[in-house]
Parts: C-alpha cells; sequence; structure tokens
C-alpha cells in the first residue's frame, strides 16, 4: 500500500507520516518512509512517503503507483497528481495557501478538482481546518486527516490511539486523539 502525504511547512505532515509508520508497523506490516523538506520553515512544499505490506523494498512511491493520496493543503494534491494509480484515493483538507501569483491578483486560485479526476472519482474533501478551530486546536490538523485517512486502511482504530498515546506528549495528547475520532466521522 503506498500512501503519500503532502502540504506545506509546519501542518504536521512529518509526525503524521510517523504516526502512519508506527500504526502499520503495530499492525504487523514491513514499513519505509522517506520524505522530502524542501522550504518547509517557510511555507514550502513538503511530501512524505509511506509504504507498507509484508515486504517493502524502497521507499519511494513510483510514478502511477499511490494508493492514497492524504493532501493537508488544496493545491498540493494537484501538484503531486502524477503519482496517483487509476483509482486511487485522494483525502484533501479544505485549506487554500494562495501562491504568490494567486496572492497578486494575477490568477484566480486554481480548481484542482478537474486534474485529479482525470485519475480518481474517490476524492474526499475534509474541513479539517474548521474541525481543529472549533475544537481550540489549530495545530491538530494532521491528526484530524488521519482519522479520515483510518477509514481507508486496514488497521484498528485501537493501534492508531496507542500510537498516538506513544508519540504525542501527554499536554496535547487528549486534544488530538478527540481530534482522530472527529476525522474519523467527518
Amino acid at each position: 500500500m503506498n500512501v503519500l502525504m503532502t502540504g506545506v511547512g509546519g501542518q504536521g505532515i512529518i509526525l503524521a507520516s510517523d504516526m502512519l509508520s508506527d500504526v502499520m508497523m503495530r499492525a504487523g506490516f514491513d514499513v519505509k518512509k522517506s520524505e522530502i523538506h524542501g522550504m518547509a520553515q517557510r511555507g514550502g512544499s513538503v511530501m512524505s512517503h509511506v509504504r507498507y505490506g509484508r515486504h517493502v523494498s524502497s521507499p519511494l512511491i513510483p510514478l502511477g503507483a499511490c494508493d492514497v493520496l492524504l493532501s493537508f493543503e488544496e493545491l498540493e494534491a494537484a501538484r503531486y497528481v502524477q503519482y496517483l494509480k487509476k483509482g486511487a484515493t485522494v483525502i484533501i483538507n479544505r485549506y487554500r495557501l494562495a501562491p504568490p501569483s494567486v496572492i497578486s491578483g494575477g490568477e484566480p486560485y486554481p480548481d484542482i478538482l478537474p486534474v485529479l479526476r482525470e485519475k480518481t472519482d474517490t476524492i474526499v474533501m475534509v474541513d479539517g481546518t474548521k474541525i481543529a478551530e472549533d475544537m481550540g486546536n489549530p495545530k491538530g490538523v494532521n491528526t484530524i486527516l488521519l482519522g479520515r485517512l483510518s477509514t481507508f486502511l486496514e488497521a484498528d482504530e485501537s493501534l492508531w490511539i496507542e500510537a498516538m498515546n506513544s508519540m504525542l506528549k501527554e499536554k496535547i495528547r487528549t486534544a488530538n486523539i478527540e481530534g482522530f475520532r472527529r476525522g474519523r466521522h467527518a
């Protein structure tokens, strides 16, 4: 199974991919992970490859082989469409970080859905940012999106909770587990 996570710096993508990797190891799978940070500290593009199965040789997802794309920002989903295999699942957080051409008024924010629909009809939009803000936990978008992702994967919910209990600091654990559960039902 090939899961690609994309977004911009500061959204918790690396932690989310670490959690997914931990969960799948707890489920008994061989797991490989790779990440590219780019200009992450300046809001630049970040992506993380997570691959799991009986035996995984490489951490990098080949072009056209991605089963699930989890995008923390709308435009980042379109940036990596070449990784999707036909019929892949795409989960997108309803969050837009306008690029300079949009900020300057030169172009409108692009409609990414037609680009994605060339590869798949399974596109799930999640109001992760709004859910996190409503909970008073704006940095908890990553666990909300993991909650939604978890409904497409075979690992039991208890393994996700175990991973969060072991990986998150105690002071943020309860809020993030609640966010995860809300994401499962988003």
